[in-house]
């Protein structure tokens, strides 16, 4: 239980500091590429055997990670399309509702048990993370041909979540190797973000600030813990994938959500209010699921 609560802290974090990040005119892309070099640095940091370079595209799991860590930038550039496109609202409900396909997965792949209790906590926690992720009256607001990118941050964001249940489960044998593996998805993802900052520079659109240097590392931190701790959560005995995924990503909502509350001064909506109460009651279904 204890990595899967830190795996919450962590992604809460970065929640928060995204909000920051809002509040100070960071720029965002350029605190992402930092902060994947970071985080790698922190697996690094973590691995406890020497490391050799030559020997790591040797591992099964090494070209997964590469695509695994492209699909970061790619899935992130997506998400500020969306942004941009349809609004906040529109991209957080694509990101939180993509927890029905690692938790489709697990139930179909790894034939992991469906009970009432789970079942029915589950549907609460997509109804939970809809309503409390949709801060206007009317609801998410989407036109026609923004239809495309909302719908590809659903499917890269569960792809991730998936893909990262999959290969810790059948091709992460030895735990050590978790910073290591850690560390390969950032790498790649940092050196896909410095080609997109070099292309950027040619265009001559690149402003560098040492503020945005300063928060990549800020982030970096809980960014790989994040990581790092649901992998370990997910190795764990206590849970199934499906019941992981389902109560990380509902505390995450809700804690996230508070501190909306007491540090943003949020005005939460009385369907965020009953978002909430759902979250509550999703999480203790799927914790009765496992008594």
């Amino acid at each position: 239980m204890i990595p899967l609560v830190l795996s919450i802290i962590a992604s809460t974090f970065i929640f928060v500091l995204f909000r920051l990040f809002a509040r100070y005119s960071i720029n965002t892309l350029q605190a992402i590429v930092v902060n994947y070099f970071v985080a790698c640095t922190c697996g690094i940091i973590g691995y406890q055997n020497s490391i050799e370079i030559s020997a790591i595209p040797k591992y099964d799991w090494f070209y997964y990670t590469v695509a695994l860590g492209a699909l970061f930038i790619i899935v992130f550039n997506l998400m500020a399309t969306t942004t941009q496109r349809s609004g906040l609202s529109v991209v957080s409900v694509a990101t939180k509702m993509a927890l029905v396909i690692p938790i489709g997965f697990g139930l179909w792949y790894y034939q992991e048990p469906l009970g009432p209790f789970k079942a029915i906590g589950i549907i609460l926690a997509l109804a939970a993370v809809y309503l409390v992720s949709v801060k206007n009256r009317s609801g998410v607001i989407l036109q026609n041909r923004n239809l495309m990118f909302p719908v590809l941050v659903f499917f890269g964001s569960g792809l991730i979540d998936t893909s990262l249940n999959f290969l810790q489960n059948d091709f992460i044998k030895d735990k050590s190797l978790i910073p290591l593996f850690s560390s390969t998805i950032f790498m790649t993802a940092g050196v896909i973000g410095i080609m997109v900052l070099v292309v950027q520079k040619i265009k001559g659109v690149l402003f560098l600030e040492y503020k945005n240097i300063i928060a990549g590392v800020v982030l970096g931190i809980p960014n790989y813990f994040s990581i790092y701790f649901l992998v370990k959560a997910l190795r764990s005995n206590l849970l199934d994938s499906s019941g992981i995924f389902t109560i990380n990503n509902v505390a995450i909502v809700i804690i996230s959500t508070l501190l909306g509350i007491v540090f943003f001064k949020e005005q939460l909506s009385l369907k965020n209010w009953i978002g909430i109460i759902l979250a509550v009651i999703s999480i203790a279904l799927v914790s009765l699921a496992i008594v």
